[in-house]
C-alpha cells in the first residue's frame, strides 16, 4: 500500500457558472481521495482556478470591474459550489495569489538561464477565449479546431520554448512508463497528431495585453498561459518556497485529472516543463472525455446547460454525483438526457439500492426482533456461491476503479446489488420462517445484512451520506466494521440491531413529472 496519494484537477478558467462538466472532473478527483483515505492512505487534493490572460482582462473590463475583483467572484463562486457537494479538497489555489506568481517567476528564470526559452516573434491566429495560437493549417474552416470560435491574426514580440529539444526525452518517458497515460489511445493521440509530424516551439509570453505575471528581466512581457496554469500542481504544494515539506511529501502526484480539450497541454507541454526543471512526472495523468446532450456540447447559446445546483436541490448530492460517474464513460463522451437520468434514478437508485435495504431491514425486524443474527452454520451451496460471487465482485470493483474504468466499476457494485437481491428471492426467507428452518434463515438474515454493510463501503467514495445511512440503518456501529480492509474478512458476528422503521433513501420519482422539469431547467 502506498503511504500517500496526491490527486489534482485542472485549475478551472473563469467564466461564469460551472455545469456538470466541470463538476464531473472535481467530483471525480474527491471519490478518488476519499477511496484512498478509506484504504488507509494519507490522500491531499488540489483545486483551484486560472486566473491571467487576455481573456480575463477583457471580460473584467465588459464587466466594469478590476480583472482581480472579476476573478475573486469566480473563485468564490467555486469555493460555494464545492462546498455545496461536499468537495473534500485539501487546497483551492489562485493563481493570482503571491505564493504561485512569485515561483512562477523564478521557474521562468530558471528556464531562461537553462536555455531553454528564447525571444523571438510570432506571427499566427490567435483564440482568445482557448488562448492558443493556431496555424493556417490547424484552422477548421477559419476557425478555432477547439472551440469553433473566431480567431484574430496577431504578431507580437514573444518568449518561446524550446520544445523540440525535449521531444526525443518525451517519447522515450511515454515508452517506459505505460501507466503514465490513460486511457492509453490518448498516447497515441499525442505522438501522432503533435510529436511525429515536429513538435512546434510554445510561445510562452505575450505583450499585447497587461494582465498576467510580469517576466522580471522583461516586464514588458507576461508569462503566458502555459507556464503559469500549469506549474499551480507544484506551486501549491511549496515547490521552491521556504516551506517545502508538502512538495517533497506528495510529490509526484499519483494522479492528475484533465478534460480532452486540454490533454495536450497535459500530456507534452507540462511533462516537458518538469524535465526542464529535473523534477519527476506524474504517476498518472487520466484525460475524461466530455458529458454531451443530444445536440452537442453542453453550450449557453443552444439553451441545454445542465447545473449541478439545479440537480442536487431537487434530487439530492449522492443522486447527482451517481449520475455523473456513473453515465460518463472516460473513454468515451457522456450524454446527459433526461430521460436517462430519470431512469437511472428510478431504477438504480431506488428498485435496486433502496428496496433492497428496505426489505432487508423489514425482515430482520420481522423475524429476530431488529437482532442481526450471527453467522454460526456452514454455509450451504447457495450461500458459498454467495459469498464467492461477492468477494469477485469486490475484486473486480477495485481492478477496475485503480485503472480508472470508473463507470465500469461502479456497475460491477451495482450487480453485486442485483445479485444480492435474487439472493432474497433464492432462499425465500418468507417460506423460511413458515417452515421454521431457523438456521438458514438467521444465514439468510446475517448474509443479507453483511452484503449491505459491503455494499455501503464500496460506495462510500462517491455517495457518502447514503453509505453513512446504509450502516446506520443496519445498525453497524464498530468502525472496524466500516473500514476498506473489512471487505476482505468474514465479520461472522455483526453485534448489530437494524432501527426499528427504515426510512426509503431514494424515492421513485414521477417519470413524466421529473423529464418535463429537467427540460424546463435546460432552457434557462
Amino acid at each position: 500500500m502506498n503511504d500517500k496519494f496526491y490527486v489534482t484537477t485542472p485549475i478551472y478558467y473563469p467564466s461564469g457558472k460551472f455545469h456538470i462538466g466541470t463538476a464531473y472532473t472535481t467530483v471525480l478527483a474527491d471519490s478518488m481521495k476519499r477511496y484512498h483515505i478509506l484504504k488507509g492512505e494519507d490522500s491531499y487534493m488540489l483545486t483551484g482556478t486560472d486566473e491571467h490572460g487576455q481573456k480575463i482582462e477583457e471580460k473584467s473590463k465588459e464587466a466594469g470591474k478590476t480583472p482581480k475583483a472579476y476573478v475573486d467572484e469566480i473563485a468564490k463562486m467555486a469555493r460555494e459550489l464545492w462546498a455545496k457537494m461536499e468537495i473534500d479538497y485539501d487546497d483551492f489555489i489562485q493563481t493570482t495569489e503571491p505564493r504561485h506568481e512569485k515561483i512562477v517567476q523564478k521557474i521562468f528564470d530558471r528556464f531562461m538561464q537553462q536555455g531553454d526559452i528564447y525571444k523571438g516573434e510570432y506571427e499566427g491566429w490567435y483564440c482568445v477565449p482557448c488562448e492558443t495560437y493556431f496555424t493556417e493549417t490547424q484552422l477548421k474552416e477559419g476557425k478555432c479546431p477547439d472551440c469553433g470560435r473566431d480567431v484574430r491574426l496577431m504578431k507580437e514580440e514573444a518568449y518561446f520554448f524550446n520544445m523540440k529539444k525535449y521531444a526525443d526525452k518525451l517519447l522515450k518517458y511515454y515508452d517506459e512508463h505505460p501507466d503514465f497515460i490513460k486511457p492509453e489511445y490518448r498516447k497515441n493521440e499525442m505522438i501522432n497528431n503533435f510529436i511525429k509530424p515536429g513538435l512546434e516551439d510554445l510561445c510562452v509570453t505575450r505583450t499585447s495585453f497587461d494582465w498576467g505575471i510580469k517576466v522580471l528581466k522583461d516586464p514588458k512581457h507576461v508569462i503566458y498561459v502555459w507556464v503559469d496554469a500549469l506549474t499551480n500542481y507544484i506551486t501549491a504544494i511549496g515547490y521552491l518556497s521556504e516551506d517545502d515539506s508538502l512538495f517533497k511529501k506528495y510529490w509526484p502526484a499519483d494522479l492528475q485529472i484533465v478534460g480532452k480539450d486540454i490533454a495536450r497541454f497535459h500530456l507534452i507541454y507540462w511533462p516537458i516543463f518538469l524535465m526542464a526543471l529535473d523534477l519527476p512526472i506524474p504517476k498518472t495523468i487520466l484525460v475524461h472525455n466530455w458529458i454531451t446532450m443530444k445536440d452537442g456540447k453542453m453550450s449557453k447559446s443552444k439553451g441545454n446547460v445542465v447545473y449541478p445546483e439545479t440537480l442536487i436541490e431537487r434530487y439530492g448530492l449522492d443522486a447527482t454525483k451517481y449520475f455523473l460517474l456513473r453515465e460518463m464513460p472516460v473513454n468515451q463522451d457522456g450524454v446527459f438526457s433526461p430521460e436517462a437520468f430519470v431512469e437511472r434514478y428510478n431504477f438504480d437508485l431506488c428498485n435496486d439500492l433502496s428496496n433492497l435495504l428496505n426489505r432487508t431491514v423489514s425482515m430482520v425486524n420481522k423475524y429476530f426482533n431488529g437482532v442481526v443474527p450471527c453467522y454460526n452454520g456452514t454455509p450451504n451451496d447457495v450461500d458459498s456461491e454467495f459469498e464467492e460471487y461477492t468477494n469477485n465482485q469486490i475484486k473486480l470493483f477495485e481492478q477496475k476503479w485503480n485503472n480508472y474504468e470508473i463507470a465500469n466499476s461502479i456497475q460491477e457494485i451495482w450487480n453485486l446489488i442485483a445479485r444480492t437481491n435474487k439472493y432474497i428471492d433464492e432462499t425465500s426467507p418468507w417460506v423460511l420462517a413458515r417452515e421454521d428452518e431457523k438456521e438458514k434463515l438467521e444465514s439468510c438474515m446475517y448474509h443479507l445484512i453483511e452484503n449491505l454493510r459491503k455494499i455501503a463501503i464500496l460506495i462510500k467514495p462517491f455517495m457518502n451520506n447514503t453509505a453513512d445511512n446504509i450502516l446506520k440503518q443496519i445498525g453497524i456501529t464498530n468502525k472496524e466494521l466500516k473500514t476498506w480492509d473489512s471487505l476482505n474478512f468474514c465479520n461472522k458476528n455483526l453485534d448489530a440491531k437494524v432501527i426499528e422503521k427504515g426510512e426509503p433513501i431514494f424515492m421513485r420519482l414521477n417519470v413524466d413529472e421529473e423529464i418535463a422539469y429537467l427540460k424546463s431547467i435546460m432552457k434557462k
